[in-house]
């Protein structure tokens, strides 16, 4: 049933109607009249108990309630809002001269140029440089520079930067003269927003009690912000035919998902599968696309400026890409294009040094490379 609604002007003029039509003659209700006022207030008043009532109907309801009461709502059937997720990606230490060993701890502190955005070094065990004794990564006597991860300081997704934005180093390091990002940091996300939510508790109930691709969406979903899946039944890892197996390529937006995130997909998936099935979890087949193109622009536009927009936006549409698609050669164009008004023309066009479209296969996923825009 749809609430009918009265506002100021309408509550006035039925109480004044309801006054006069009780009344033996005629009364007195020109603004400024003792009745006129109260008629007015108590309308004020009325208006002020249809918001409470319209307030209670909307925190009755997940579809209209926001913020705390969203959150106590889907609460009650055990489902909470995901959190923020810190970006992570990697910068290169490197100094002028490299005659002594140096080390770079665990922890290091590194910021943007504009100082907004702090990141700090973290830990490897996999990468060669990486000294768990010394708890850092140890430049030796010879080597110029060294590559290694870090992770936002704060989560949100106001940490995904672009390459080259990190310069700085909060503290000094002793025998380390500059840093920066030669690639982006990813994978940030701010806290799950209010429509999200409502759309995973959907989800939810659409999976109770279900051994179905949607419960699969659904456990997936639960893990974390920003993940994207494919899904390929009755196959094996190794792509051929298998009853009762399924496999899940799982993105983080990286690329290269992290084992640890894997291992959380895998106990989630593992709690709704089908009784008597296997099934595997697994990362993307990275496959990099190296663009490389020249613009011909109008000679009054800043050639920079579209060089940068185009540059952005070829990266943009490759790491949109999904799980198992394909990137057409012919696209870099119509990007180029769309762009900007003032590109004119895009030539020398090449994806991966030719000029055939690019394909990932069925488990692959396409990423952004070396993208070369002149």
């Amino acid at each position: 049933m749809q609430l009918p609604l009265q506002n100021f002007t309408t509550l006035v003029s039925n109480a004044a109607a309801a006054v006069q039509g009780s009344a033996y003659q005629l009364v007195d209700l020109t603004v400024g009249s003792t009745l006129r006022a109260i008629l007015e207030a108590n309308a004020s008043i009325a208006l002020w108990m249809q918001w409470l009532v319209l307030l209670v109907l909307r925190t009755t309801r997940a579809a209209t309630s926001y913020g705390a009461d969203l959150d106590s709502w889907v609460g009650d059937f055990g489902l909470v809002r995901l959190p923020a997720i810190p970006a992570a990606g990697q910068v290169t230490f490197s100094r002028f001269t490299a005659l002594a060993a140096a080390l770079v701890p665990v922890g290091t502190t590194v910021r943007t140029g504009d100082g907004t955005q702090s990141f700090s070094v973290s830990a490897d065990a996999a990468n060669p440089a990486f000294n768990p004794g010394q708890n850092g990564y140890v430049l030796a006597a010879g080597t110029g520079a060294v590559t290694v991860p870090i992770v936002a300081a704060s989560a949100g997704a106001a940490g995904n930067v672009q390459p080259g934005a990190i310069s700085l180093i909060g503290a000094a390091l002793p025998g380390i003269d500059a840093v920066q990002n030669n690639s982006g940091t990813v994978s940030g996300a701010d806290a799950e927003t209010d429509p999200a939510l409502r759309a995973r508790f959907a989800l939810f109930f659409a999976s109770r009690s279900r051994a179905t691709p949607v419960a699969i969406a659904n456990a997936i979903a639960g893990v974390r912000q920003n993940l994207t899946y494919a899904l390929a039944e009755n196959t094996s890892p190794d792509g051929t035919f298998r009853p009762g197996c399924f496999v899940v390529t799982l993105d983080d937006g990286s690329g290269a998902p992290p084992a640890s995130l894997i291992a959380s997909v895998v106990a989630a998936v593992d709690a709704v599968r089908p009784l008597g099935s296997i099934f595997a979890v697994r990362a993307p087949t990275l496959v990099q696309a190296n663009v490389s193109l020249t613009l011909l622009t109008n000679p009054a536009a800043p050639h920079a400026v579209l060089v940068a927009q185009v540059a952005r936006a070829i990266t943009a549409a490759i790491a949109a890409m999904p799980i198992g698609s394909g990137f057409a050669w012919s696209r870099l164009a119509q990007i180029a294009f769309n762009a900007n008004p003032d590109v004119y023309n895009v030539v020398a066009i090449t994806l991966n040094g030719g000029t055939a479209d690019l394909l990932s296969g069925p488990g692959g996923i396409i990423r952004p490379g070396a993208i070369v825009v002149s």
